[in-house]
């Protein structure tokens, strides 16, 4: 049993890459790897987080019983409902859970965040990478949508990092039969958690009109193509798609073994005694 505001890492893995997970503040100096979509504070003093009464906040340092104890304890003084993740990022490494490679991160602006840039009108990698990288890697991410032209143009004005983008510059883009997807799964260090690979054939199937690979590219298609034409704001079909990666994330993580028909969750008739 964990103690008093504290969470375990299994039951924080089982909110990570969700839209209600808390916000997971790493206060370790400079790492090289972290907890799937983990935020890096850049000063000391939580009160300057700007975290509001009634969000959440999971706190992480090396061990638990550094630096997060006290940053918690300050934003629960806020109204903020802040944990300590017990035993730190050491507990969640030696769980075998999934982390996140900081390696090729591109740097952060004045604001903390990570920008990118890619073409604008996105239908299925320039969804489902904006959506791996705020659910793994950067919550707070800029993504800027622009003219295929301009993409490598906007990339240096405004040091934003370019992606999907048919260029040998780009480290981001397509790899022979692997798209942009693919590559950010394996460059982030995440191609052995087990749901993202099955998410990622999916995605490159949907991407790379490979619908041989699984059945349930097809559908990613349909739908991709399908908010591409009910929004024409990219950053509303953004938000859109989050949720569609959020489900298809959730089904490959947990949900593959469950089956429906019209008859399968009907209530079972009960016997009328003589």
């Amino acid at each position: 049993m964990p103690a008093p505001n504290a969470i375990t890492p299994d039951k924080l893995a089982r909110l990570v890459a969700s839209a209600s997970a808390p916000r997971i503040v790493d206060l370790r100096d400079g790492p090289a790897e972290a907890i799937p979509g983990s935020l890096f504070p850049a000063h000391p003093d939580p009160t300057r987080w700007g975290y509001a009464a009634g969000s959440s906040a999971a706190l992480v340092d090396a061990d638990g019983s550094g630096s997060a104890v006290a940053a918690a304890a300050i934003l629960r003084s806020e109204g903020v409902a802040a944990e300590v993740l017990e035993g730190g990022f050491a507990a969640w490494a030696a769980s075998g859970l999934p982390i996140v490679s900081l390696r090729h991160l591109p740097p952060r602006h004045d604001d903390g965040r990570t920008w990118w840039v890619t073409r604008a009108r996105p239908k299925v990698d320039r969804i489902a990478c904006p959506w791996l990288i705020r659910r793994f890697v950067d919550p707070e991410a800029r993504f800027l949508f622009v003219a295929p032209g301009e993409v490598l143009t906007v990339a240096a004005q405004q040091q934003a990092e370019p992606f999907d983008v048919a260029d040998e510059g780009v480290f981001w883009s397509h790899r022979g039969e692997r798209c942009t997807f693919d590559v950010m799964v394996e460059a982030f260090g995440l191609d052995t958690h087990v749901p993202l690979v099955r998410l990622a054939a999916i995605v490159r199937g949907a991407d790379t009109d490979r619908l041989d690979l699984v059945p349930e590219a097809a559908g990613l298609l349909a739908i991709s193509l399908g908010l591409s034409r009910i929004h024409s704001d990219d950053h509303a079909q953004l938000e859109a798609g989050m949720a569609v990666y959020d489900a298809l994330y959730r089904w490959c993580r947990d949900a593959q073994g469950e089956k429906h028909n019209w008859s399968s969750h009907q209530p079972a008739r009960g016997k009328v005694s003589a």
